[in-house]
């Protein structure tokens, strides 16, 4: 992995938490930071940075850069924040954490935090979903004044007329730069501050084994947030819970795993577990909503894969379900699945089972053959196949 970022002879040290897990072709950066790092060096007088958000920095690269301006730093991703504090540590910065969030010298949030009003500077990257951005903007829109600057960046692929039309809508007159480093950037002069009413969370209803009708809450950068994604749904007719179960639902998005366990045999112990902060507040959401008298049988994780519970729960886990993602961020990878897979091996207890759901392409029995010794096809059809590994 490339390490070593340089610009305008300064140099950092910025690496993809965690580190020994990934490609090494990966970086922590892209030209996208590199172009609006340039032009907020290069047009924006320092003292419009005292004031400054920062939104959507994938790996810390924009954190660590302008840390010695204090920004308030927003990102969904847990490992995002894990990347952050990271990246500030190996750059001599004297890093205070609360909640596995730095404090100081970068005040990180998730997005789900009231912004802080009147910012003098805002930076964002784009996005990969279109809802989140939505989201931000309105979330921006109540609290910028007509002097705040505003300038996002992405890959030109991202920066589409969606998202520029988003812009428009809440925030003001909305232009673009020149393509450089195969990167846009994106200059938003706001209009008067006013109070929206957010669309997220949104609800959609979806049947459960059992034939019960339950309302799923979605806020806005959850997976498959309009409706029930083709692998959960195969999941759903094929599961098997039993009450004594003790269950992980592993990158659970919005619950619907955990919710139909918890539906299909009430005593059930359920752990969500998910590194996005919308998502796990559309689980305790989800379960709430519609079993509130089962939301003490369930503990809601925000963790990198397992890496949280490792401690706590090894060897006491019978039974981990979960439909690995392929990306992270804009990059496809099996790393993520990879310890996914490795650590519920960890936490489960001898005889436990790991139920995977995936595209059929994606040649996970291989892996779970590689980690357990033993894999079995638990059903398939022509796009997806659920497959279960046993800890011997």
């Amino acid at each position: 992995m490339n390490t070593q970022f340089s610009l305008n002879n300064r140099h950092l040290t910025l690496v993809r938490y965690p580190q020994e897990k990934q490609h090494k072709s990966l970086q922590a950066w892209d030209g996208a930071d590199e172009l609006l790092i340039d032009y907020v060096e290069q047009n924006i007088a320092p003292q419009l940075h005292s004031k400054c958000i920062i939104f959507n920095d994938d790996f810390g690269a924009l954190g660590c850069w302008f840390a010695d301006r204090s920004p308030v730093w927003l990102s969904d991703s847990h490992i995002s924040h894990r990347s952050l504090a990271v990246n500030l540590a190996q750059n001599g910065h004297d890093v205070q954490v609360s909640d596995q969030r730095v404090t100081a010298p970068v005040s990180a949030h998730s997005v789900m935090t009231p912004l802080p009003a009147s910012p003098q500077l805002v930076l964002i990257r784009v996005p990969r979903t279109l809802a989140l951005l939505e989201h931000q903007l309105i979330q921006l829109a109540g609290v910028m004044t007509p002097d705040t600057v505003i300038v996002a960046t992405g890959k030109v692929r991202s920066v589409t007329s969606s998202v520029l039309a988003l812009f428009e809508k809440y925030i003001g007159t909305t232009r673009t730069s020149l393509a450089k480093k195969k990167s846009r950037l994106i200059f938003a002069t706001p209009g008067k501050a006013q109070t929206l009413s957010s669309p997220y969370p949104t609800t959609w209803q979806c049947s459960l084994t059992s034939g019960r009708t339950v309302t799923m809450h979605n806020h806005a950068n959850v997976f498959s947030r309009t409706s029930l994604d083709i692998g959960a749904r195969f999941m759903l007719e094929h599961m098997q819970i039993r009450p004594s179960d003790t269950l992980i639902d592993l990158g659970c998005g919005n619950g619907v795993l955990g919710l139909s366990a918890l539906d299909m045999a009430p005593g059930t112990e359920v752990h969500f577990v998910d590194e996005s902060y919308m998502a796990l507040a559309s689980a305790r959401e989800s379960v709430s909503r519609n079993l509130p008298e089962q939301l003490d049988d369930c503990t809601f994780h925000i963790s990198n894969c397992l890496e949280s519970l490792l401690k706590t729960h090894a060897n006491s886990v019978n039974k981990v379900i979960c439909n690995p993602p392929f990306h992270q961020h804009n990059t496809i990878t099996d790393h993520i699945a990879w310890q996914m897979f490795s650590e519920s091996r960890q936490l489960l207890t001898r005889g436990g089972q790991l139920i995977v759901v995936g595209n059929r392409h994606l040649d996970y029995h291989t892996k779970l053959k590689r980690l357990f010794g033993g894999v079995k096809v638990l059903a398939s059809h022509n796009k997806f196949v659920i497959l279960g590994a046993a800890k011997r």
